[in-house]
């Protein structure tokens, strides 16, 4: 998996954990670092790379733990710094690098940063981004937050607007102050001294505004299509021209690089929609990130028509992670054939991997009602948000106990899991032990660094062919609910899809070494 710490796979296969849904040891209901801890061997036993960890920072949980007070500090609901430690130090003896999330485009409105700006503290001040009202009282311009909500915010106070790229509780840094990026490097250094090997950065694309605090230009139908998230979202309604990535947005992750040293492996998440293949090329030039991830994938559910489209757009997946399902992107997984067909391409494309808690037992998106629901993005949109709660719900360790052994109590969100599915998942043959083989031939058969060298990606049919560093050809064949190719390779698969889950119409996967 990994040779001499610091010496990373230069394509990981990085397993994400929400921590308060993965392993509850307090009986609070709520996952916590010594459950992390205590799981961590089944996790090197798929025989992936890394961990990457969602924030485990102190934080009032208004946005899943992305709002944070202080991001030196663990929440204490998730334990305690020697909790912290002993996880970091047990994933290292298994062989695991441990990324942990950065979220530094805001604070939560609790930070003691923009509550000192909220007294009157004019340096502080400008760790945010604050304005004048119009002169009618109205904001400073049309920006609106992701989530679709207006971007600006009054506070009486200062009797001044605030602005907020998604809720009114997670106030925008400004990363450009001198200061704000001192204190972010001695952050991320403190963590690099506990034993950290990267970071996954939080909307790195949204990091900076263009300083002329223009309006943003109305989206053309063209536009619109591209913008993340859902077209009744207004947010989609906008060309994000002003309020997102300015000429040196990309250019800004040479600081990030600075900050946690040459040999840290960081990957960041693209949530622009236009461009999204250029940025995430930009954002990973050398310098810069190892690798970013754009929203493509998910939205497509891995669909030949989206790898296309990426192709024609000039991807290099060495710098482009695969990804499927994630804490911000429902569940892909259906409890049939395809999630085994969509594991094994996955598997089979070269570049970064990143597999979500739980997607290796091919767990569907579950059903929740509105009251149980906290997420402010779901909610906005009720019942049409993007199900980002339903991929939080805990992950199920056995079919037998009451809480499927992730708590002794109640846990946090409802697990209603199909303990007949579970079963099979974890039965010889079944899901999880295709995902152990599958991540095991992509590390030996060298898949994860190979080149693309044929792909014929026509109706629904992925069709691929791939080199190796030692000159072996590999062909693999995924059919998306259709007739696989006429020209078929001939002969046994190297391994395949087909028996792993219920059967679904149309799907089947394989791969067929050719030289």
């Amino acid at each position: 998996m990994t040779d001499t710490f610091g010496h990373r796979p230069p394509a990981p296969a990085i397993y994400q954990i929400y921590p308060r849904s993965f392993q509850d040891t307090t009986g609070s209901g709520v996952g916590d670092l010594a459950g992390i801890t205590q799981r961590l061997d089944y996790v090197a036993g798929l025989g992936v790379d890394a961990i990457w960890l969602s924030p485990i920072y102190v934080s009032p949980m208004v946005d899943g733990g992305y709002d944070i007070i202080d991001h030196s500090a663990i929440d204490p609901r998730f334990g305690t710094l020697d909790d912290f430690d002993a996880l970091v130090a047990r994933a290292h003896d298994l062989g695991l690098a441990v990324y942990m999330d950065q979220v530094l485009n805001h604070t939560s409105d609790q930070c003691p940063w923009f509550q000192d700006a909220i007294s009157g503290d004019a340096a502080k001040a400008d760790w945010y981004l604050w304005r004048d009202p119009k002169p009618d009282g109205s904001p400073p311009n049309n920006w609106l937050s992701q989530f679709g909500l207006p971007g600006w915010h009054w506070n009486h106070k200062r009797r001044q607007y605030y602005y907020a790229q998604f809720t009114a509780s997670q106030p925008s840094l400004n990363l450009r102050n001198p200061d704000v990026q001192a204190t972010i490097a001695r952050q991320m250094k403190g963590w690099r001294d506990r034993g950290i090997d990267g970071f996954r950065f939080d909307v790195v694309t949204s990091f900076l505004w263009d300083e002329s605090l223009k309006d943003n230009p109305p989206a053309t139908p063209e536009v619109q299509d591209k913008v993340s998230g859902e077209n009744f979202n207004p947010y989609t309604y906008q060309d994000h021209t002003y309020d997102m990535l300015p000429g040196d947005g990309a250019a800004y992750a040479q600081n990030l690089r600075k900050w946690a040293g040459d040999d840290a492996y960081l990957f960041g998440e693209n949530t622009s929609g236009n461009q999204s293949v250029a940025l995430a090329m930009a954002f990973s030039e050398p310098g810069r990130l190892n690798a970013t991830y754009i929203t493509d994938m998910p939205e497509g559910r891995g669909s030949p028509a989206t790898f296309a489209d990426l192709i024609a757009r000039g991807a290099d997946f060495q710098r482009l992670p695969g990804w499927l399902s994630s804490h911000d992107q429902p569940r892909h997984g259906a409890g049939d054939a395809s999630d085994a067909v969509l594991a094994l391409q996955m598997a089979f494309l070269p570049g970064p991997w990143i597999i979500y808690q739980g997607e290796e037992l091919g767990l569907p998106q579950p059903d929740l009602s509105q009251h149980e629901v906290t997420d402010p993005l779901d909610l906005r949109y009720w019942p049409d948000g993007p199900g980002r709660e339903g991929a939080r719900v805990p992950v199920p360790w056995n079919a037998d106990d009451e809480w499927f052994g992730f708590t002794d109590d109640c846990p946090w969100l409802p697990m209603r899991w199909d303990r007949d599915a579970l079963r099979r998942a974890w039965a010889d043959g079944g899901m999880v032990d295709f995902y152990r083989r599958i991540i095991a031939l992509r590390r030996d058969l060298n898949w994860a660094e190979a080149d693309i060298t044929d792909v014929r990606l026509d109706g629904n049919v992925f069709d691929m062919t791939i080199t190796t560093g030692d000159a072996v050809r590999y062909r693999g064949v995924f059919t998306h609910g259709a007739a696989g190719p006429a020209d078929m390779p001939q002969g046994d698969a190297l391994i395949s899809a087909d028996g792993v889950a219920p059967d679904a119409a149309g799907w089947s996967g394989g791969v067929w070494r050719l030289s």
